[in-house]
């Protein structure tokens, strides 16, 4: 019997050893967001992974074997574009493209596509791999990101459009309507000379002097609806004062505003904004609430500027805040939208209607005050 120690057995079991085919064959077929397959040099479809049945809506066993024109469109297919993509990759090595592609039901996604020529040793094709990714879903939203700068960039022309418009009418109309209302107060005063005539007139004057008053009244409100010039002059919020009170007179409405924005430098843009937001806001209580009393609270804190507004009129049900529109605040959702900031709706039938903005500071402060 030996004297040597005997090493104990290794009972660790060995791995199965995996071709090298089999790896990639198992590799594919782990991709379930991707269409990964090959085409034989004719382009007819030879291979088939889960992510490709998923995409495209087709079994193996119905597309084995058919020419991958099949995920073309009609047109495309007339114009030649497989048998492009085909002999672009052959030539080059490789075909990459994006457009609108078929599925097996008919409907269309917007793909992304890579077409790679397989060589062997001595160069001759053996096929092509293929390789498709859905991006519908990042094709939309771009759409929507490409619809909303459009949509600021009309929203900022037309702005600036009605701005014009309200410093001539304020400065052309608005003096000719001063100039008048003088004019009137000369004429009443040389009347004091001739009693017996202005006993005769008086009435008329009086009906003169309300109609310029009536005319001034009514041109304000409109310079402010398409502009409001108080803030250049006396800032947001006694502009917004103005705005407020004179809701108030008009319909009767009380209205309590509360702002607490201290020193805060905000942009002319987004002064303007916020002013819009609020009058959008009276204008759908007066139209739709049926209140008797407005609280407007308008503050900066935690790296925003907050703007809450709440009624005590007969509230709203939840399909009609589904549908903003219908309670025409779409126009207040969009500007709050362009300052990158948020709006919530809240209000049940009979309970008033409440309204929350939040816009971050950072996009609404003056360029030349943001590094103070």
């Amino acid at each position: 019997m030996s004297d040597q120690a005997t090493e104990p057995l290794d009972t660790t079991p060995t791995p199965p050893h995996v071709p090298a085919d089999e790896n990639f064959r198992l590799l594919v077929e782990a991709v379930g967001d991707y269409a990964i397959f090959r085409l034989d040099p004719a382009g007819n479809v030879a291979s088939w992974n889960p992510g490709a049945r998923k995409l495209k809506g087709y079994e193996a066993a119905e597309i084995l074997g058919r020419h991958f024109s099949v995920f073309h469109s009609p047109e495309d297919v007339n114009a030649g574009q497989p048998a492009l993509a085909l002999a672009t990759a052959a030539a080059q090595g490789r075909y990459e493209s994006e457009g609108w592609r078929v599925r097996k039901d008919g409907s269309k996604f917007w793909a992304n596509v890579i077409i790679t020529a397989i060589r062997d040793e001595q160069g001759t094709l053996r096929g092509f791999a293929k390789v498709t990714q859905d991006l519908t879903e990042r094709r939309r939203l771009a759409e929507l990101e490409q619809i909303r700068r459009f949509s600021r960039h009309i929203q900022a022309a037309r702005e600036e459009e009605q701005a014009r418009i309200a410093r001539e009418l304020h400065d052309d109309l608005g003096q000719q309507l001063t100039a008048l209302k003088m004019a009137l107060a000369d004429l009443d005063g040389m009347l004091d000379a001739h009693p017996a005539v202005a006993a005769q007139v008086a009435a008329n004057m009086r009906d003169m002097h309300r109609l310029i008053d009536v005319g001034v009244a009514s041109l304000r409100r409109i310079v402010a609806g398409l502009h409001p010039i108080a803030i250049e002059t006396l800032g947001l919020v006694p502009a917004l004062d103005w705005l407020t009170e004179d809701f108030s007179r008009r319909y009767g409405i009380a209205v309590e505003f509360r702002a607490a924005l201290g020193e805060l430098p905000l942009s002319d843009a987004a002064a303007a904004t916020l002013f819009h937001i609020i009058q959008e806001a009276l204008t759908n209580v007066a139209r739709h609430a049926r209140a008797s009393q407005v609280i407007i609270d308008l503050a900066a804190r935690d790296g925003a500027c907050l703007l809450h507004i709440e009624d005590n009129g007969q509230g709203m049900r939840s399909e009609a805040r589904a549908n903003i529109a219908s309670f025409g605040l779409m126009g207040m959702r969009e500007r709050v939208g362009r300052l990158d900031g948020t709006l919530v709706i809240d209000g049940a039938p009979g309970r008033g209607v409440r309204i929350a903005i939040a816009i971050p500071l950072a996009g609404i402060v003056a360029p030349d005050a943001s590094g103070r």
